[in-house]
C-alpha cells in the first residue's frame, strides 16, 4: 500500500488537476443572476457528452470486458468514494428492474459503507486497505468485472480495491476525470473523461459526477444487451414491480409482436409476467411452458428461442 500523503502534498497534488483548476470564465459566479447562472450551468454541462465522446475506444474495451466476466457467471462490481461511489450504488440498483437480474449480478461499493450513501464519512476515502477489504469480502474473484470510479484518479480507497481485484484476476477498470491518472494507468482498462474545471471549483458532483454516470450508463446497459437482455431496443427482462412497470409490460409484448392489449396481458399472467416467454407465446402456438423451456435452453436469449421454436421466426414489430 501506498504511503499516505501529506496535506501540504496533497494541497500541491490537487493543483495539477484539471478538476480542481478555476474555470476563468466563472469568477464573477457569485453576481450573476439566476438566469445567468443557468445558462453558465447549461453551457458548462453542454462539454460533457463531447469529453465522453472522446473515450469511446476505451469505454468499448471496457465494457467488452465487463460483458465477457458476466457471461462466465461473474459480477460486475462498481467502487468508489463520495459522489463516485454513489454513481456507482445509483446505476447497479437500477440494474435489477431495468433487466430482472438478481440484486448480487452488479454492486455498488462505497468507502464508509451505507452511511455514506446518505452522509459524508470522515477520512473513508483515504483508506486504501478499506478498499482491499470491501472487496476481498464480496469474495471477489477472477470472473468478476471491476470499475473504480474516481474524479480525481487518485482516490486511495479506489486503489485499493483495484489493486486487490488485480491480485485475483478480476477484470479491472479505472474510471477518472483527469488524464494520466494513477486510476487509469493501474487498471487494465482506464477510461479518462477529461471534463475540464467545474462551473463551481473543485465541485466534481457537477461535470464529473455527469461524466460518470454517461459512462455507467453504457458499460452496464450495452452488456445488459450483450447479454441478451434487450430485444431489438425493448427491454424485456424488465421487473414489473408497480402499476407502471406492467403497463409497460403489456406494451412491450404488444410492440414486439403487434398482438391487442388483452392478447399481451393473457400472455404475461400465463408466464407469470416474463416479458419474454410472453412475447415468444404470442409470435408462436406455443404454451407458457414451453417457451419457458425454449428460452432457458438458450440462455434467454429471445430470438434464439424464436428460431427454434416450431413456428418461430423471429420476427420483430417495434412500433
Amino acid at each position: 500500500m501506498a504511503e499516505p500523503q501529506t496535506i501540504a502534498d496533497l494541497r500541491e497534488t490537487l493543483g495539477t488537476l484539471a478538476t480542481e483548476s478555476v474555470a476563468d470564465s466563472y469568477r464573477d459566479l457569485d453576481l450573476m443572476t439566476v438566469a445567468q447562472l443557468v445558462d453558465a450551468m447549461n453551457a458548462s454541462n453542454a462539454e460533457v457528452p463531447a469529453a465522453v465522446a472522446r473515450q469511446s475506444a476505451s469505454i468499448a474495451a471496457a465494457t467488452e470486458g465487463v460483458a465477457e466476466r458476466m457471461r462466465r457467471g461473474g459480477r460486475l462490481i462498481y467502487v468508489g468514494a463520495g459522489t463516485a461511489g454513489r454513481m456507482g450504488i445509483l446505476d447497479a440498483s437500477e440494474i435489477p428492474p431495468t433487466f430482472g437480474t438478481v440484486p448480487e449480478l452488479v454492486v455498488g461499493v462505497i468507502a464508509g459503507g451505507e452511511q455514506a450513501i446518505h452522509t459524508a464519512v470522515e477520512n473513508a476515502e483515504d483508506d486504501e486497505e478499506a478498499g482491499a477489504a470491501a472487496l476481498a469480502a464480496l469474495r471477489l474473484g477472477p470472473l468478476d468485472a471491476v470499475v473504480g470510479i474516481s474524479a480525481s484518479g487518485r482516490t486511495p480507497y479506489v486503489l485499493g480495491a483495484i489493486e486487490h481485484a488485480k491480485q485475483v484476476g478480476a477484470f479491472t477498470v479505472g474510471l477518472a476525470c483527469n488524464a494520466g491518472s494513477a486510476l487509469g494507468s493501474a487498471a487494465e482498462v482506464g477510461i479518462e473523461v477529461v471534463v475540464g474545471p467545474e462551473i463551481l471549483t473543485g465541485s466534481t458532483r457537477l461535470k464529473s459526477g455527469t461524466a460518470q454516470k454517461l459512462v455507467l450508463n453504457m458499460i452496464s446497459t450495452i452488456a445488459m444487451v450483450q447479454l441478451g437482455k434487450v430485444h431489438g431496443n425493448l427491454m424485456v427482462d424488465l421487473r414489473a414491480t408497480n402499476a407502471k412497470l406492467r403497463a409497460r409490460s403489456e406494451r412491450t409484448v404488444m410492440l414486439a409482436t403487434g398482438v391487442d392489449a388483452d392478447t399481451a396481458a393473457a400472455a404475461l399472467d400465463a408466464t407469470g409476467g416474463w416479458i419474454k416467454a410472453a412475447i415468444l407465446m404470442s409470435e408462436t402456438s406455443i404454451d407458457a411452458a414451453t417457451a419457458t423451456r425454449l428460452l432457458t435452453e438458450h440462455g434467454g436469449r429471445l430470438r434464439d428461442a424464436l428460431a427454434a421454436a416450431p413456428d418461430g421466426n423471429g420476427r420483430q414489430h417495434v412500433g
